[in-house]
């Protein structure tokens, strides 16, 4: 099946969290996220070593809302269901529909890290990948010294499959890293 033909919401709700696809004019409150975070997004976010806009993050975030309505990779922007405040970013990516399989990013505002938002959201976005798009594999990489990072597949019970040594160059573009996969399989009955 074509993905375009596949039909599912493009926001969902968790307890404390409203998450949804990026929509034009989301730039604004992502560039001030991204600047207010900017220290620890350089220690892991390979976007962020390069200073951006406010005009580069909206035409990024575009071009996010078409691959969305594309169907080929599926950006969502994490919201406090109580205030409305943007706190962060997360999506699945990598996506192969045939399997159907999924890698899961995420990035948070620094001011809301450390409350359990990021974990809440990746779960949500576990639960909506299985219910709304019948995923069979989900992924989460990430750098084996982000320890922040690595904690939310392991709380959520992904498997650990391996580290991939010298997979990727580091966030700071000047070194190699490692990458951890962790993976939640689900198998067909």
């Amino acid at each position: 099946m074509n993905p375009l033909l596949l039909d599912f919401p493009s926001e969902f709700y968790t307890e404390r969290l409203f998450i949804r696809m990026p929509m034009p004019g989301d730039g604004q409150f992502v560039f001030q996220a991204i600047n207010e975070s900017i220290e620890d997004l350089r220690l892991w976010m390979a976007f962020a070593r390069k200073d951006q806009t406010e005009e580069e993050v909206e035409i990024n975030i575009r071009k996010s809302y078409t691959e969305f309505l594309q169907r080929e990779d599926l950006r969502l922007h994490i919201f406090l269901k109580e205030t409305g405040e943007f706190i962060g970013s997360s999506g699945l990516h990598r996506i192969n529909w045939s399997v159907p399989k999924f890698e899961i990013g995420y990035w948070i505002n620094s001011r809301f890290s450390k409350k359990g938002y990021m974990k809440e959201a990746v779960e949500g976005i576990v639960n909506f990948s299985l219910e709304e798009l019948g995923a069979k594999r989900l992924e989460i990489r990430c750098d084996p010294r982000n320890s922040r990072s690595r904690a939310i597949p392991e709380k959520l019970g992904f498997k650990l499959e391996g580290i991939l040594e010298n997979d990727k160059v580091s966030a700071n573009g000047a070194t190699l890293r490692d990458t951890c996969i962790y993976a939640r399989v689900i198998k067909s009955s």
